[in-house]
């Protein structure tokens, strides 16, 4: 259990806290990882955001210190993954990796409001504060793979139980067909044929059209050509793995799927613009609940044109920050390698 008790609601940062300090979190204690080495422990997910709503969980994210061990000797430590809390902490020489890159998961963890952090240590405090170090153009590249993810669950269950199976099977063929694209970069030796895929009428008895494929491959390494149908088949997968629905409760996660679309169009314009992270979007909340409450979906579970209106306006926004943004293409590596550089001596010290 992740409340205080069940039926409890929403929870206030001072129940969080004594949650945390409660025994079904004395992970946090005895883990030799973490034990005495947690630099900083600070809410995520939907709490963090400022959307969470009475059944969202209490997600704990945070850092500990490398040991000696880590640092001089044999041992590797990178995170610590506590399912029954979703609690989260990584070992600070693999969260600074995934700080430079902007991943959107732990760059969030950064631009908290100051009091969802539960524990905060100096070194805690001295990250959060150079923070700005790990703002980059690669922000655009991280957030924008999260945020078509999000668009790509939306389209997916939208064209899985909402369109025609005539107009469904032409959008899975899309779908497969930016993965294609996608071939040239990824396997070197992709000149040597090509994939075309088109639908046609069906002989199944279960569909009208179905997607074909004419393949012109010659001396194709076989091991490329297994990773090939095994991507196109992922794509397969995704739409046809849920046959039965709960409708309400797939409504409900469609929704939270296009609200977190658009809060990370406007956590990444925010890194370009501030040159800053702002978790809690306390300015938007009132769109994004908006969108998490259903009010842009139609009562056939599909979006009003508005909606997706609203996303070529914050992808044009984005082109439009990343062309006009002071941030550098990537971190200041020299600056980053200080700091990590100071800490991990401290680390060795303590």
């Amino acid at each position: 259990m992740k409340r205080l008790i069940k039926g409890d609601g929403i929870l206030t940062i001072n129940q969080i806290d004594e949650m945390v300090c409660s025994s079904q979190y004395d992970f946090l204690r005895s883990n030799p990882h973490l034990k005495d080495r947690i630099i900083f422990l600070t809410l995520g997910g939907s709490y963090s955001y400022g959307t969470n709503v009475e059944t969202s969980d209490v997600d704990i994210r945070g850092c500990a210190l490398n040991s000696p061990s880590d640092l001089l000797g044999l041992t590797n430590f990178e995170q610590v993954v506590h399912t029954q809390t979703d609690t989260t902490i990584y070992a600070f020489n693999k969260l600074i990796n995934l700080l430079l890159n902007c991943n959107p998961n732990t760059i969030e963890m950064l631009g908290c409001k100051p009091e969802h952090y539960l524990l905060l240590t100096d070194i805690g405090k001295a990250m959060i504060e150079n923070r700005k170090m790990f703002m980059s153009k690669r922000a655009v590249r991280s957030f924008s793979g999260y945020a078509m993810q999000q668009l790509r669950r939306l389209e997916n269950a939208l064209a899985r139980d909402k369109m025609p199976q005539g107009r469904r099977e032409e959008h899975i063929r899309n779908s497969m067909e930016s993965v294609i694209r996608s071939f040239n970069s990824r396997y070197t030796e992709f000149d040597k044929g090509s994939f075309v895929l088109y639908t046609d009428k069906s002989q199944r008895e279960d569909l009208d059209r179905e997607i074909f494929a004419d393949i012109n491959l010659k001396k194709f390494p076989a091991r490329e050509f297994n990773s090939m149908i095994n991507d196109l088949n992922n794509v397969l997968s995704s739409y046809e793995k849920l046959n039965h629905r709960n409708h309400k409760k797939d409504d409900n996660h469609l929704n939270k799927h296009a609200m977190h679309l658009i809060r990370l169009y406007l956590t990444c314009i925010d890194i370009l613009e501030k040159g800053d992270i702002i978790t809690y979007r306390g300015n938007d909340l009132d769109l994004l609940m908006s969108i998490r409450c259903g009010e842009y979906q139609k009562e056939d579970g599909t979006y009003r044109q508005e909606f997706f209106d609203m996303i070529d306006a914050f992808d044009a926004r984005l082109d439009y920050a990343k062309k006009n943004t002071a941030l550098p293409e990537s971190p200041n590596m020299k600056h980053v390698e200080e700091f990590v550089m100071e800490v991990n001596r401290r680390s060795l010290n303590e």
